[in-house]
């Protein structure tokens, strides 16, 4: 991992266990990409899936960023950190059985609508 990869990893790292946000200012154009990027990204049935090269891609041509391959690595690698945080604590020992989650929220006509459409 680059320099740079492991800065931006790390302070995501700390910003995730809940630190102030400590972001030298020339670093700040790949926070926001990965920022937009996470914030647009898609769930599947099991929680969210992995930022794709594609919408890294699509978002540089939309916002007009002269992205470099080491950037995208750099948000690549930040989204390897957050999907890690997301799913840490769902990893059980082979052979045992996990119950699916379970939500607080009762099902409602509305929430099935909005659901189902």
């Amino acid at each position: 991992m680059k320099r740079l990869e492991k800065s931006l990893c790390a302070v995501l790292r700390d910003h995730l266990a809940g630190s102030s946000l400590r972001l030298q200012s020339e670093y700040l154009p790949i926070w926001d990409a990965f920022l937009a990027l996470s914030r647009a990204r898609s769930c599947g049935p099991t929680g969210p899936n992995p930022i794709g090269y594609p919408e890294i891609d699509a978002y540089a041509r939309l916002m007009r960023l002269p992205f470099e391959p080491r950037h995208v690595a750099c948000i690549a690698a930040m989204d390897r950190v957050w999907m890690d945080q997301i799913y840490r604590g769902r990893n059980v020992p082979e052979g045992m059985k996990v119950l699916p989650q379970r939500s607080g929220q009762a099902l409602t006509p509305g929430l099935f609508d909005a659901m189902m459409g």
